[in-house]
């Protein structure tokens, strides 16, 4: 146990479970948590298939798990969005505040009507599948996932009727913002490490809607494009998806237009 100093505001209890006393994780925890106080669980990996239906998981409010550390990442944003209870995040969500913040305040500069979208990243990364997702949920336009050879996210490029819209980050730190008729901008946009992570999901508790809603979305509906990053004969995490029996038919239905939210 550690109080005081050691543990800044509050108090830490570490807690290693062996044997028997590991399956009932739940029991052991329960004494420690304050009546009335919210609780959030994390797992750095192997997070349950249902993390709502966890014992642990039941506990709590919130309910963090991060898809990136998961062998077939993009396989288990699909078993993210099946299991969807209220309450449930990834830290492949939170990573992508900053892009989502910078391509909406982009967008609230021009009077444009988006076309078409296309997001470049590694692949197999969760981060530039759900941020390809979010932007098809929220703008209802075709989005295409392409290649590069990272560091995760490295651009997305924003087709409109007034000229192209380039967020470009090569280089894991720093991005240019690119705007048909305005000069150029530098951004800051490092890749942050897990502590901030955490850090930003403790500031809410509250049921986090978008990230529903572009889980929902479905990464068997974007469209796949080649990239800097492509192997020959390869395919892509999105060709992948939409290969799969139960996801063939969604991936040949067209994208249907919404209205942007």
């Amino acid at each position: 146990m550690r109080v005081g100093a050691d543990a800044g505001t509050g108090e830490t209890v570490v807690l290693r479970l062996y044997g028997e006393v590991a399956d009932h994780a739940q029991s052991v925890v329960l004494p420690l948590l304050l009546p009335d106080a919210p609780v959030v669980v994390w797992w750095p990996v192997n997070s349950p298939l249902d993390p709502a239906k966890d014992p642990l998981g039941a506990l709590a409010q919130r309910r963090v798990t991060d898809t990136y550390s998961c062998e077939k990442p993009v396989q288990e944003l699909a078993a993210r969005a099946d299991a969807y209870t209220p309450g449930d995040t990834d830290l492949s969500w939170t990573r992508i505040t900053p892009w989502r913040s910078m391509l909406a305040a982009a967008l609230d500069q021009v009077d444009c009507e988006v076309q078409g979208v296309e997001v470049e990243g590694e692949e197999f990364n969760p981060s530039c599948e759900l941020l390809a997702m979010w932007l098809a949920d929220r703008l209802g336009v075709p989005v295409r996932r392409a290649l590069s050879s990272g560091p995760g996210l490295t651009a997305v490029r924003m087709d409109t009727d007034c000229g192209p819209i380039v967020l470009d980050r090569a280089d894991g730190s720093l991005a240019t913002l690119s705007i048909q008729g305005q000069p150029k901008r530098a951004v800051a946009l490092k890749r942050r490490d897990t502590a901030e992570l955490i850090a930003e999901e403790l500031r809410r508790l509250d049921p986090d809607d978008t990230y529903a809603s572009a889980l929902r979305y479905g990464v068997e509906r974007l469209k796949s494009a080649k990239g800097a990053g492509d192997r020959e004969g390869v395919p892509t995490p999105v060709e992948q998806a939409a290969q799969a029996p139960a996801a063939a038919a969604t991936a040949q239905a067209p994208v249907k237009k919404a209205a942007a939210k």
